[in-house]
């Protein structure tokens, strides 16, 4: 269903901070695929600014951060041939700000898939707000294997 993000199909039960649907005070993104990656929209709110009329940068790094696990996930359950996502990390992540990201006005984030190697997938994202970059990050994700601590946190 089109309507139903990959974070509502595939965790419903994850209480992540940014993308957990069951988390009743994150932000809930919800992701959809695309070529090569997927797409989100994001409305803010007024807990989320920096000062009047700008979202905080440590928002922007969630909403990125989330966003490109999400894409790095979906990516390496393709490659595998797999119907479930595999279980991803952050490994590491950048964040350029680019410049203040307005409140009040639709947040567009895309992701593209650079690299997939085996376990690991290399992302970038874009959130754009008006038509005007605001920031860009790129990051590493890694599928986690039985006995890690975040092995079970999608089920």
């Amino acid at each position: 269903m089109e309507d139903e993000s990959v974070q509502e199909r595939h965790a419903p039960n994850s209480i992540c901070f940014g993308c957990g649907p069951a988390n009743e005070e994150g932000l809930k993104i919800r992701s959809f695929p695309i070529e090569n990656g997927l797409r989100m929209t994001f409305e803010t709110s007024d807990s989320h600014q920096a000062f009047p009329g700008m979202i905080n940068g440590g928002i922007i790094g969630t909403l990125l951060d989330c966003h490109g696990n999400w894409t790095a996930a979906m990516a390496i359950m393709a490659e595998r041939g797999e119907g479930h996502p595999p279980c991803t990390v952050t490994a590491r992540y950048t964040v350029k700000l680019r410049r203040p990201t307005p409140h009040g006005v639709p947040l567009e984030i895309t992701s593209q898939v650079e690299s997939i190697d085996g376990d690991r997938a290399e992302i970038s994202m874009v959130l754009t707000a008006n038509g005007d970059v605001c920031a860009q990050g790129d990051g590493l994700f890694v599928a986690v294997k039985e006995g890690h601590p975040a092995w079970h946190r999608w089920h």
